[in-house]
């Protein structure tokens, strides 16, 4: 049995949240300010009963869900056009743009929750620096534009990715420009689940438990009203590497993703130079900027 709308919920109907986010998002492209191929995507996920969830992403690939119990699809799809408009109104504010002001303060924040000082910052080798760096090469960008990108190594981070770059004695310089300009898609998908797979013959059950505990915390941040690009793409990436986990797919599917790697490995030896350098994780900093995002996103 349903529970009876309180009036912020009956004030959304009214105001059919649904069509003022698409309404938003087509005014940014008519002026201008996104690729017109760009699109609002809305995914359910498929369900018997309540509690029924929905995901929409925004173009540039911010992810809302619905934050409520929701009876409903259409509920579902309503809230999370409702938490993802009010954080892409909120986004539009000028504190949410990245200026020379947001950067000084930012990082001198960082500087106070570490061990490093504000001199670190001109030397992108040091965690500090590396933050103040990406920062910079997104100035002008708004906090969510940053977040999209940010998301792109945190799954690096995460796939142990950068770990490889670390022990190659890569830039870390070389690595953020060069990433900086990479976007998710469905090739690095695959490469990222060509990775998952090599540890899961490794240690056999390891997918299994990385997308239980995707999953838990996909659920945990849409409840609390945060942005998921993150978090969903870590529950895709796993269940595209279980999906071919048995013999008989792994074979085929390792060639094609090998193809896509060794491509992708020689474009950074000759566009990023793996150079000498002392590397860790540039998400080190980066990720106490994401957090600060998270709390400001408006639930």
């Amino acid at each position: 049995m349903s529970l009876p709308d309180s009036d912020d919920d009956r004030a959304f109907k009214d105001l059919n949240v649904v069509g003022m986010l698409h309404q938003f998002w087509e005014q940014k492209q008519v002026k201008g300010m996104m690729m017109e191929t760009d699109n609002l995507v809305y995914e359910s996920i498929p369900s018997p009963g309540p509690p029924f969830i929905c995901y929409v992403t925004l173009p540039g690939g911010s992810c809302f869900g619905n934050f409520k119990y929701c009876y409903s699809k259409a509920e579902a799809r309503r809230d999370a056009a409702r938490i993802a408009l009010m954080n892409s109104t909120f986004n539009e504010l000028p504190c949410r743009r990245i200026t020379p002001e947001f950067i000084s303060r930012s990082v001198k924040e960082a500087v106070s929750t570490t061990s490093g000082n504000i001199a670190d910052a001109s030397d992108p080798g040091t965690s500090i620096g590396a933050y103040c760096l990406m920062l910079e090469l997104n100035t002008g960008k708004t906090m969510l534009e940053f977040q999209e990108i940010m998301t792109v190594f945190q799954l690096l981070h995460w796939n142990g990715t950068l770990k490889a770059f670390r022990e190659m004695r890569c830039s870390r310089q070389d690595v953020i420009h060069y990433y900086s300009q990479q976007h998710l898609d469905e090739r690095t998908r695959s490469h990222m689940a060509l990775d998952w797979l090599h540890k899961e013959q490794q240690s056999f059950g390891l997918l299994s438990q990385e997308l239980q505990l995707a999953m838990k915390e996909l659920g945990e941040a849409r409840r609390t009203g945060r942005e998921l690009r993150f978090y969903k793409e870590k529950k895709e990436i796993l269940s595209l590497a279980l999906s071919h986990a048995n013999a008989e797919d792994l074979e085929s599917y390792q060639s094609e993703a090998m193809s896509w790697r060794e491509e992708t490995e020689f474009e950074y030896t000759q566009e990023g130079h793996c150079l000498e350098g002392n590397m860790t994780d540039p998400s080190e900093h980066c990720q106490f900027h994401s957090q600060e995002s998270d709390r400001e996103s408006v639930e």
